[in-house]
């Protein structure tokens, strides 16, 4: 009977022991469920923090570009049109009107 009674207390103890084994292994996967979507969102806020800093120098880039292209256009259009025709002339004031021989050159 003490046999009978050692054995069903060992067996007791023995499903007590599985259960909490059972429940310390759940207890640990959400942890680490728990520390994997912490990791996860701050890989993702890494990742889009990185995505608007790049977008931010290539649209800083661009409008440097945009803006020499507007510098080296506007020169050139000057150039152009000093460079366009010539005007060459004559100018002779008499009396009270004025007369003139204008030539213009297109070059």
């Amino acid at each position: 009977m003490v046999r009978r009674t050692l054995l069903h207390a060992a067996l007791r103890a023995w499903v007590i022991q599985c259960w909490w084994r059972s429940m310390q292994a759940k207890t640990l996967e959400q942890r680490r469920r728990l520390a994997l979507r912490v990791y996860t969102c701050q890989e993702w806020a890494v990742v889009k923090v990185q995505a608007q800093v790049r977008m931010w120098q290539a649209r800083r880039r661009f409008l440097q570009a945009r803006q020499a292209a507007c510098v080296i256009q506007s020169y050139w259009r000057w150039h152009a049109s000093q460079t366009r025709g010539l005007i060459r002339g004559c100018y002779e004031v008499r009396a009270s009107r004025l007369e003139l021989d204008i030539e213009i050159l297109m070059t």
